[in-house]
């Protein structure tokens, strides 16, 4: 990954796990994962991709640089 593109769920998921996210865990109308205290909701898995906007939002609630989420 070198620029910012919607994901797919499963790219999100498997890239916030790659990030130390544990989950994901379920308990209301979204899933969550966890990382130390931080609780981060995330979409339910749905065929279309995740577009920039959302990714951007989640990233920033994850205390997740630009830069750490393009890395390979």
């Amino acid at each position: 990954m070198h620029k910012f593109s919607p994901v797919s769920w499963k790219v999100l998921f498997r890239r916030l796990k790659d990030l130390g996210f544990e989950g994901p865990l379920y308990g209301g109308k979204h899933p969550y994962m966890k990382k130390g205290t931080l609780i981060l909701t995330i979409p339910n898995p749905h065929k279309k991709d995740i577009g920039i906007p959302l990714l951007m939002k989640i990233l920033k609630q994850a205390n997740i640089s630009k830069k750490e989420w393009l890395q390979d």
